[in-house]
């Protein structure tokens, strides 16, 4: 009879003491997805072209091609997902103008570390340029779509436009 007591209150006690224990876990996991959760509302313009392109540590962005209309408002947004330094693998976007040479650019812009590898005396060459941006950084720029045609986008860090580039379509 006593061997029963104690198994029973063994039991009862080993329940109480798992389930307690169990509801607590469920409820702070219940708060951690509440507050991580929470989202900012954003307003959305159907006026502006939203872009996103991203490069990584193996020299490449993941789109080889951006399309937007003629005048309309751009945002275009870089993302390097790699974890690089940006003094190592170092990444910007750069559109030109049509036009322009590619390779001439390139090497021009490798000798202009100190103004984020674009080429002090090629502003006419530019339609629009990010910052350089290091691994599991972002930036963002704004501008105006230019005239319809296909235009050369590239990334400026030396040695890069060779892999990293491609088209910027405007219709």
């Amino acid at each position: 009879m006593k061997t029963m007591k104690y198994l029973l209150t063994a039991v009862l006690s080993a329940t109480l003491l798992f389930s307690c224990g169990g509801d607590k876990k469920k409820e702070e996991t219940k708060e951690k997805i509440k507050l991580g959760t929470k989202k900012e509302e954003t307003k959305v313009d159907s006026n502006v072209a939203n872009l996103v392109i991203a490069g990584n540590d193996q020299m490449k962005f993941d789109k080889k091609e951006l399309k937007v209309k003629a005048g309309q408002k751009v945002k275009l947004t870089l993302r390097h997902t790699g974890k690089m330094d940006v003094n190592v693998m170092g990444h910007n976007v750069v559109i030109l103008k049509q036009g322009v040479d590619v390779s001439a650019f390139g090497n021009k812009a490798a000798t202009a570390r100190d103004n984020g590898y674009i080429p002090a005396d090629a502003e006419d060459d530019i339609i629009a340029h990010t910052k350089v941006i290091g691994g599991g950084q972002t930036t963002s720029i704004e501008f105006d779509a230019p005239a319809p045609g296909t235009y050369d986008f590239i990334c400026s860090f030396p040695g890069h436009y060779a892999l990293m580039k491609g088209k910027f379509i405007v219709e």
